[in-house]
């Protein structure tokens, strides 16, 4: 018999009781095929979710049913590159072990933040100004479509997939022999790495400069199958920056793969201005721009002329500066043009894309590198994971937050990667910029213009804020030490 105290129990889950043997029984019996009835829902959430991984993982290589993927209207098509997040950081950390199981380099600390710290500002501007090149789509598509293609149709899917491959190879064309743009998309080739954090490495601007080649979709691709594709193309080129995997037989002819891209990345003569393709590598055995490994030589990764520097404000700004300076430097109007929209290795009464002679020949060079003490690298990992955590509370929160927060938000996820950066380089600055940024942060939390609704997190990093400022007033009395650059890859 079950005591009074277990009936209670069982009532209050819900169970009918009775104190009789039957009572019992219908318990027992009611406790029973509860659990196999849960047992089944188990059962089947797992296989949901064991289809739904496996969707996602499909998605990182393009292998979709469009039936599952068309949307009538814009809203309704999921983020599907904030869905692929657990694996980019799965294949991530599969990578780095595959090439230590292979005794390969894994990814160097300073570059890879470097990396994220770039691709965190990007999203973050974005956020602020965000919606503002889907809408140009938008308004084309409805005030000047031409056909009507149906949304829930295959043949629409298909034809918005080549349709953005194909701007994408024109786009990402234009970004390498036009100089205005280049300054902004050699933020992405600047790192001397080549891996999948690599992939993330986008400039502010990239975005809204390329997005004018997209436009002349917009009169026959509805804006829900542009929005897809676009995603599913920048998710698909997340795994082909790397060096683990080699080639890929027949499909080398037809997709974009890490052997196409490796090329790509180079910097090396013969690896410029190739190789452009998103998904499909048949635009560039089309338009001419395709080009295989060298059997015997080693790809060059980096710039041409590479940038010394981890910070990230350097990388963004240094060749638009330069790209500016060049177009002041010429002497008539039609130079000054040309300086901007033709080549970036453009000199006058040269050919569009510059001569070969005037191009600068990249050899095998040391990768710049500056070596930290253990304690300074793990005040960068800590100091960096709460950018990360202020970073994921501003894209949760950004649209609440009056202008005043959102403002300290993005100064705050800006000035910290910058310093950052700065403390990669061992810069001279690196110190006083620190204290300042700690000592600011400390003054935010206490006036209440930085907040969070977890106050105890805001706790925590007032008080990491005021020991972090103390160990940079030691280091302004020479107790602690940052060691001097050291140029070993």
């Amino acid at each position: 018999m079950l005591d009074k105290r277990a009936y209670c129990n069982l009532w209050d889950r819900h169970i009918f009781i009775n104190t009789t043997w039957l009572g019992e029984v219908h318990v027992l019996s009611t406790s029973l095929f509860g659990q196999m009835e849960n047992t089944e829902k188990s059962a089947v959430a797992d296989l949901n979710n064991a289809k739904q991984f496996l969707k996602g993982f499909g998605e990182l290589f393009y292998i979709i049913n469009p039936n599952t993927t068309s949307y009538s209207h814009v809203e309704n098509v999921p983020n599907f590159v904030l869905n692929a997040w657990p694996y980019f950081l799965f294949f991530i950390i599969l990578e780095n072990i595959l090439l230590w199981m292979n005794k390969k380099p894994t990814y160097r600390l300073n570059d890879s933040l470097t990396s994220l710290s770039i691709a965190i500002v990007s999203v973050t501007v974005r956020l602020t100004f965000r919606g503002a090149e889907s809408y140009a789509y938008v308004y084309l598509y409805e005030n000047y479509h031409f056909v009507d293609l149906p949304w829930n149709h295959p043949s629409t899917w298909y034809m918005a997939a080549l349709g953005v491959d194909f701007c994408y190879y024109w786009m990402h064309r234009a970004a390498h022999e036009v100089h205005i743009l280049w300054a902004q998309h050699q933020v992405h080739h600047s790192s001397e790495e080549f891996n999948m954090v690599v992939t993330l490495r986008h400039s502010v601007l990239h975005g809204w400069c390329g997005f004018i080649f997209y436009l002349p979709l917009a009169f026959a691709i509805p804006p829900a199958h542009f929005v897809t594709h676009q995603q599913f193309n920048l998710i698909f080129q997340f795994w082909v920056h790397t060096e683990v995997v080699k080639t890929l037989g027949p499909l080398e002819w037809i997709f974009n793969t890490p052997n196409h891209h490796r090329v790509h990345h180079g910097s090396n003569f013969y690896c410029l201005d190739k190789n452009y393709g998103g998904v499909l590598i048949i635009w560039d055995r089309i338009f001419g721009t395709f080009a295989n490994p060298a059997p015997n030589e080693e790809i060059i990764y980096g710039l041409v002329v590479n940038q010394p520097s981890f910070n990230l404000l350097r990388l963004e700004t240094f060749y638009t500066i330069y790209a500016y300076e060049k177009m002041n430097s010429m002497a008539s109007w039609r130079y000054k043009l040309a300086a901007i929209f033709y080549g970036p290795s453009w000199q006058p009464n040269r050919p569009r894309l510059g001569a070969e002679e005037d191009i600068v020949k990249v050899g095998p060079r040391e990768k710049y590198y500056v070596k930290l003490p253990m304690w300074c690298n793990a005040y960068i990992i800590i100091h960096f994971c709460l950018v990360i955590y202020i970073f994921q509370e501003f894209v949760i929160l950004h649209a609440q937050m009056n202008p005043m927060t959102a403002t300290c938000f993005i100064c705050y996820i800006i000035g910290s990667l910058t310093v950052i950066g700065l403390l990669f380089d061992n810069s001279q600055y690196a110190a006083n910029c620190e204290l300042i940024r700690c000592g600011l942060l400390v003054f935010a939390i206490q006036v209440g213009v930085l907040t969070i609704e977890k106050k105890n997190v805001l706790g925590f990093c007032e008080l990491f804020f005021g020991v972090s400022s103390f160990l940079w007033i030691l280091k302004s009395f020479n107790v602690l030490q940052i060691s001097t650059p050291d140029k070993n890859a």
